[in-house]
């Protein structure tokens, strides 16, 4: 006898998850290549840090005023904003000045599961289990590939890959630190923002080297609303609708597709060397990312 079907409200909303997640999906992969063509129109990393920030600020100060006033100068929220926001921004953007988008798809996302348990383990006590070695191990292979792929260039793209290691590092820690506090999606999108902007954008705008007045104003605008408006905000307001429809386990599975769509759009989109080395480790560690989430 064949199982009853979902109610219609159920599918709807479950047809509605997975719209949500793919336009994260979309937005993640798309913050990889879109970074990687900055340097392109003369903006460097501290560059997009500033505009990230200041961007996402001027949107999420009406709603810190008039609807959520987050705490901001607790050493919780400096912790998060220092982890998550500035350092994790800083050392993104710059990455893309040595390395390609191909190696951003699987240093950020595609290593990041290695960091969270890691960071789970040292920070909550929580042991990963048998099934969690063999996702790490799969993502392992993945990565391999990319080094053996990554060979014949390594003397130019170290620098960034350090640094895409070091962001999905940050990352991990900051995700960890946020389950610790317990902090809310609104918390951590609004006090993260704000507080990055107040302690960044003023170092920036003394001490650090600038692009922005000769890098052309389209240029500037679309970096901008992208990495302020549609990945700070949009991209954290579509994967809450997508994690309160399909769950932590599906959305997780869908999520594991960012290193590919990022992979596939270096090659497609930035005309990146195509290598099957490359193709192995995308399909690798997003099979990683994917088994890790069924646990």
């Amino acid at each position: 006898m064949l199982p009853d079907p979902l109610p219609a409200a159920s599918a709807r909303d479950v047809r509605n998850g997975y719209i949500f997640g793919f336009i994260t999906v979309s937005l993640w992969a798309g913050f990889v290549l879109l970074s990687r063509t900055a340097e392109a129109n003369g903006l460097n990393g501290f560059d997009l840090t500033a505009l990230r920030f200041g961007t996402a600020a001027l949107f999420l100060l009406p709603a810190w005023l008039f609807w959520h006033r987050v705490a901001l100068f607790n050493l919780p929220m400096l912790a998060l904003a220092a982890t998550g926001g500035i350092g994790y921004a800083v050392c993104v953007y710059s990455a893309f000045h040595f390395a390609p988008a191909s190696h951003g798809a699987v240093l950020l996302s595609g290593i990041l599961p290695f960091f969270v348990t890691l960071m789970a383990w040292l920070i909550l006590g929580e042991r990963p289990s048998q099934h969690r070695w063999m996702a790490l191990g799969v993502i392992g292979l993945g990565v391999l590939c990319l080094g053996v792929y990554s060979i014949g260039n390594l003397h130019q793209s170290w620098p960034g890959d350090l640094l895409l290691i070091s962001s999905s590092c940050l990352w991990g820690l900051y995700t960890v630190l946020v389950k610790r506090w317990g902090k809310t999606p609104w918390d951590i999108t609004i006090g993260v923002a704000l507080l990055s902007a107040i302690i960044y954008l003023p170092f920036y705008w003394l001490f650090l080297p600038k692009g922005l007045f000769t890098a052309p104003w389209h240029a500037i605008l679309l970096q901008a609303f992208f990495q302020g408006v549609l990945v700070v905000i949009v991209a954290m307001l579509c994967f809450m609708q997508a994690m309160a429809r399909l769950g932590p386990t599906r959305l997780g599975a869908v999520m594991a597709t960012v290193p590919a769509f990022a992979g596939i759009g270096a090659v497609v989109l930035l005309g990146e060397p195509f290598s099957w080395l490359l193709v192995a480790g995308l399909l690798l560690t997003c099979s990683g990312a994917w088994l890790g989430s069924r646990g």
